[in-house]
């Protein structure tokens, strides 16, 4: 981590021996400044954290560039290594921690369709729309890879801003789907971006988007699996070995540990650690924390009522860095000198680059719904047009991954002296920039306006848009089970009604047997409590 932060001319009168002392001091003084800011800030209707981080940062840039005179001083060098090791990793284990489970399974085929057919799709129409536009705009020197990478890169969306207003209480559904496609598109959007790089250009053809499609698969596949792997060991080793007899933090170390090892193994087999950790994450709010002292749940939930776990506050923090880095970095002056663009060919080039994330996010968001709407049509509440508005609108906004896949592609170790690479950094954090100030700003007015208190009160009692109230999993299933007291065409016809069921409800079937499984096998082994069969 010391080595993203440099000394250089930040503080000539500090002694040598401790050149990271001065950077460090100020970019702490500055997230708490930020921590200060935004809790006065916290009922402004347009600002939220992010923004206000990226605000807070941007003007420390300034400040300490005309302390300079003109010269950047490199307190904060960002590395794309140090994000994906020590940033993210706490951030999306917070995630899958955090996550409602029954929601986002119930959601699962619709996350699914968003967070990873939708980023193909993106990616594609991105591509082919750069490829296409950004010769005409006078911007020539990339080559087909680079392309394929700007539409993995700006395919990566930051829901943060969005989330920040929704509520899991308020809006179930829609918070599942956006909070559950945030952490999937980040996912494939990583994974698509490393394909890229051992994708053979010169030789596109039907079989090597098979090839790319069958890597992916297996990619989510053994990531997934090595995450529920290392959840469940966590769980069965506190069950077994009792930490809690002795010290509650061992216990709380036990698990933050292991996930971040759970992480670091995804990496090490070149696999994805964001899925590993996200559901390792799941797995330990599942088992894991029921077989940890009440202690250890006391001091975990002390940090506050609503983010309720001290991964929480790693997270938050971990986020806060990233957005504030975002700032300052907006004025690091080499970068911008480097680039030998006009100023009317660079706005051309972030128009189109905002225009076709508008393009490319809509292009298979409300078709997408639709076919979900289909898929769960039997289900009282189908996304509405206003819903699927704020699904399109939530995902405009770009982030902290698509700012490291851009330095993964155009630095070395966050520096550059080639200008078309400069150009596409500076292109990146302008479009982070524009697209969580300008989007960010209008996130709050637009979903208070698209989601009325009449559809909140609506999606708290489960209702959708006629108003029904649903029925629950339980009255929705007819165990398939033959009965030697009916005669064959009834056992029949309970055959079909059970297999008719299991097409049309899927979810809502498959959930009910994974919980009498659960039940009887798992929780048994793992921990956790037992529930009754009426709660299945």
């Amino acid at each position: 981590m010391l080595s993203l932060l440099s000394y250089e001319t930040v503080g000539e009168n500090v002694s040598p021996e401790h050149p990271q002392v001065v950077p460090i001091t100020i970019f702490v003084a500055v997230l708490c400044l930020c921590l200060v800011i935004g809790h006065l800030l916290e009922e402004n209707r347009w600002v939220n954290e992010s923004i206000t981080a990226i605000f807070i940062g941007g003007l420390t840039g300034i400040l300490i560039l005309v302390l300079r005179k003109g010269q950047s001083s490199h307190l904060l060098r960002f590395s794309e290594e140090l994000f994906f090791i020590y940033l993210l990793p706490p951030i999306i284990f917070n995630a899958g921690f955090q996550v409602k489970k029954k929601q986002f399974f119930q959601n699962f085929i619709t996350i699914m369709l968003f967070g990873i057919v939708g980023v193909f799709i993106s990616t594609v129409i991105i591509s082919l729309g750069s490829w296409w536009l950004f010769p005409k705009l006078g911007f020539l020197g990339l080559a087909p890879r680079d392309y394929l990478a700007i539409g993995t890169i700006f395919s990566s969306t930051d829901t943060v801003c969005t989330l920040q207003v929704l509520h899991q209480d308020e809006t179930p559904l829609l918070y599942s789907i956006v909070f559950g496609e945030g952490v999937v598109n980040d996912a494939t959007s990583v994974v698509l971006f490393n394909a890229v790089q051992k994708m053979d250009v010169s030789k596109i053809n039907s079989q090597t988007i098979l090839s790319v499609i069958g890597d992916f698969l297996y990619l989510f596949s053994t990531s997934t699996a090595l995450g529920i792997g290392v959840g469940l060991l966590t769980s069965l080793v506190l069950k077994t070995l009792y930490f809690g007899k002795h010290s509650s933090i061992r216990e709380l170390a036990m698990m933050v540990l292991m996930a971040y090892l759970s992480y670091m193994l995804a990496e090490l087999l070149e696999l994805s650690g964001i899925l590993t950790v996200f559901f390792c994450g799941i797995i330990m709010s599942h088992y894991s924390w029921h077989n940890v002292t009440e202690s250890s749940r006391i001091t975990a939930r002390h940090v506050s009522h609503q983010e309720e776990h001290v991964f929480a506050m790693l997270s938050f923090v971990a986020e806060t860095f990233i957005f504030l880095y975002v700032g300052m970095d907006a004025f690091d002056i080499e970068k911008w000198k480097i680039t030998k663009l006009s100023l009317g060919t660079s706005l051309g080039i972030y128009s189109s680059i905002v225009f076709l994330i508008l393009v490319g996010r809509a292009v298979f968001v409300f078709p997408l719904s639709a076919f979900s709407n289909f898929m769960n049509r039997r289900k009282t509440s189908p996304l509405t047009f206003k819903q699927q508005t704020v699904i399109w609108w939530a995902g405009l906004m770009r982030g902290a991954v698509s700012i490291a896949l851009a330095f993964k592609q155009f630095t070395y170790s966050g520096v550059t002296l080639d200008p078309i690479n400069a150009t596409m950094i500076t292109n990146t954090i302008i479009v982070v920039l524009f697209t969580t100030l300008v989007f960010g700003f209008l996130t709050k007015p637009l979903v208070n306006y698209l989601i009325t208190h009449r559809m909140r009160n609506q999606n708290n009692r489960g209702g959708g848009s006629g108003g029904e109230q649903p029925r629950s999993p339980k009255d929705d299933v007819v165990l398939p089970l033959l009965s030697f007291d009916e005669s064959a065409s009834a056992n029949m016809q309970i055959a079909r009604e059970s297999f008719s069921l299991l097409m049309d409800r899927p979810v809502y079937t498959i959930h009910h047997y994974w919980r009498r499984f659960d039940n009887a096998y798992m929780r048994p082994i793992f921990g956790g409590p037992r529930h009754s069969r009426s709660e299945c």
